[in-house]
């Protein structure tokens, strides 16, 4: 291999007059909500350390820097061997600040970061050519023009979600009047090491070098070495190492760092103390450190964890890292399967809820049987779906960095409680801490902060009527977006005021009921795009074909439909038939909706996972 050069390079310095490229056969953009969160805490996290309110400008060059590792390139066409995750979510976010940054001046700075032009022709500083439609997807966000991602292959798709996801985020965590400060510190003060191998062939053997030879061992694997060396029976060692090794496995299976995840949730969850304050140079603490180095975390805290002698290091690895690591396993299973009994585990993961792992972890004790296990996941799963609903319908965000503080707190309240004193907890909790009116939903709107949810929640009040109605479970359809004809929403009012302008006072007025929850349904996605055009009546007798909630708009839907009526009257809901479909009716169906949202997410439903 010949002589390789490493050169420490600013974003601006890699973004400035350099284009790169990615051969057709790396892989896809993959990172997923999860990653780009992370991401998002460590750069606002760390920009937060260093900004008080009212910094000049000039301030920011006496900031402190951020490193955010090596990327991998070729020296004949700029490829991108190692990096592309990185950078092209860091082009992401440059979009952001390009339309919330309220200067042009500024917006240009950040704007030739992302694309140049030459002889007329834009195009981005990550261009594929062979990949027109990542082009496409760029240009539609560089915009603000709608995509349609559907149907794209998995990089286009992930370019257009964690777009999304930053948009939805970064509002909670740079306020607009740092936020010029911020890009600043972001383009100058984050680094990257720029290594460039003189072939294709050298890069790649950088990059197998650095990750599976060169680097440290990852905080796993050594975590494993230190509980390892502290057991002095050969033998028990020689178990624990294996049973270890094959847990590791099973966990790797899931994804590419789901060991790591494991261990970071299951140590904040039974030992983590204390969180860093959310204050300018607050120190990190217990929660924050485990998150970025777990393993000498440990070693410094084993008087905490119990950890004295060769036989606690025995019992640490041998029952409960294979207690945790077991029950981590079934929950991440359930997140991504329908499961009886723990629908509420995937409802949460449905919602990109992952701090659900850490709460129903932290109710847990090493000493409980699978039975107080299975009540606990089922009792702490739901509440979490109630205090998110709650949230979502009161327009309060559960992004991970506005939550996780009070998550924290939740999880030292509720660790190890036996069951019955959890129920109460988490009671107490919802009742005199977090319980949000459920009446909001009556003015709950389609919007783009509560699209992601949206969604959702029809599919769970459409569920409820159906399988109360004697029906099985449709839920992960409903929310499926792999399933061939995915559903989508539906407005019952098709978007021509002129048509129903008498019964609204303006077009405003229009738009604004149109949008609320009552007025939505939702349908196979080829049923929505053929139906959304036409007038309230010629869609009527279609609704009959679809499910209930939908077919509930007409009048057959009540003829010889025993179980659905009996539904109606145990439940006393206002269902009922339309004819012509008004503002009046969208009010209607919106306090329908209230009251199945109120029996859903009641706080009944606590009891009934532990009975």
């Amino acid at each position: 291999m010949r002589k390789i050069d490493g050169t420490p390079k600013s974003i601006r310095e890699l973004f400035t007059g350099v284009k790169y490229t990615i051969h057709y056969y790396q892989r896809e953009y993959q990172w997923q909500t999860k990653q780009i969160e992370e991401l998002l805490e460590d750069l606002t996290g760390e920009f937060r350390e260093n900004y008080s309110e009212g910094d000049e400008r000039s301030k920011v060059l006496e900031y402190g820097h951020y490193f955010m590792g090596s990327i991998v390139l070729t020296a004949d066409d700029n490829a991108i061997i190692d990096g592309q995750q990185r950078l092209t979510s860091l082009t992401l976010l440059l979009i952001y600040l390009y339309h919330n940054l309220e200067d042009d001046e500024e917006r240009g700075e950040v704007q030739q970061l992302i694309y140049s032009k030459k002889a007329g022709t834009k195009t981005f500083n990550i261009h594929v050519p062979e990949l027109p439609e990542r082009e496409a997807v760029m240009n539609a966000l560089l915009k603000g023009e709608a995509f349609d991602p559907s149907g794209k292959s998995e990089t286009i798709r992930n370019i257009y979600l964690r777009y999304q996801d930053i948009e939805s985020m970064m509002k909670d965590k740079v306020s607009a009047d740092s936020l010029a400060h911020f890009k600043d510190w972001l383009i100058d003060n984050v680094d990257f090491i720029r290594i460039v191998a003189q072939t294709e062939q050298d890069a790649h053997k950088i990059f197998v070098s650095m990750n599976d030879r060169g680097l440290s061992l990852t905080p796993t694997e050594m975590l494993k070495g230190f509980l390892l060396s502290k057991i002095d029976n050969d033998r028990v060692r020689e178990h624990a190492n294996d049973l270890w090794k094959k847990r590791v496995l099973e966990l790797k299976e899931l994804g590419k760092e789901e060991e790591s995840d494991f261990i970071k949730n299951w140590i904040r969850a039974q030992f983590a103390d204390t969180i860093r304050e959310r204050k300018k140079d607050a120190t990190a603490q217990d929660f924050d450190i485990i998150g970025t180095a777990f393993h000498k975390w440990v070693r410094e805290h084993t008087d905490l964890m119990g950890l004295k002698k060769s036989v606690h290091y025995e019992d640490f690895v041998l029952k409960q890292f294979d207690k945790f690591s077991s029950i981590y396993l079934k929950l991440k299973e359930y997140s991504v399967k329908y499961t009886g009994g723990y629908e509420y585990v995937f409802y949460n993961a449905n919602l990109n809820f992952t701090l659900q792992y850490q709460l129903i972890l932290a109710a847990i004790d090493p000493a409980d049987k699978p039975e107080e296990v299975e009540k606990k996941i089922k009792l702490v799963s739901c509440y979490i779906n109630k205090w998110i609903a709650h949230r979502v319908f009161n327009y309060k965000t559960i992004d991970y960095s506005a939550i996780v503080y009070q998550v924290f707190l939740t999880c030292k309240k509720i660790r190890r409680k036996p069951t019955v004193e959890l129920l109460q907890i988490l009671k107490d909790e919802f009742q005199y801490s977090f319980m949000m009116p459920l009446s909001t939903i009556e003015r709950y709107v389609l919007s783009t902060w509560s699209v992601r949810f949206m969604l959702h929640l029809l599919a769970r009040i459409t569920d409820h009527v159906e399988t109360e109605s004697g029906l099985p479970s449709s839920f992960p359809n409903y929310v499926s977006r792999t399933i061939r004809n995915p559903y989508d929403i539906e407005h019952i009012l098709a978007n021509h005021y002129t048509r129903v302008k008498d019964n609204f006072s303006s077009e405003e007025d229009f738009i604004n009921n149109r949008n609320k929850m009552g007025g939505l349904l939702l349908l196979p996605r080829d049923k929505n795009r053929s139906f959304s055009d036409k007038p309230f009546e010629e869609k009527l007798p279609q609704y009959m074909g679809e499910n209930l909630l939908a077919r509930s708009l007409h009048e057959g839907c009540y003829q010889n439909n025993p179980q659905f009526n009996r539904f109606i009257q145990r439940e006393n809901l206002p269902f009922k038939a339309y004819f012509s479909f008004s503002k009046e009716g969208i009010q209607e169906r919106s306090a329908l909706y209230r009251q199945i949202a109120e029996k859903i997410w009641s706080l009944d439903t606590l009891d009934q996972q532990i009975s």
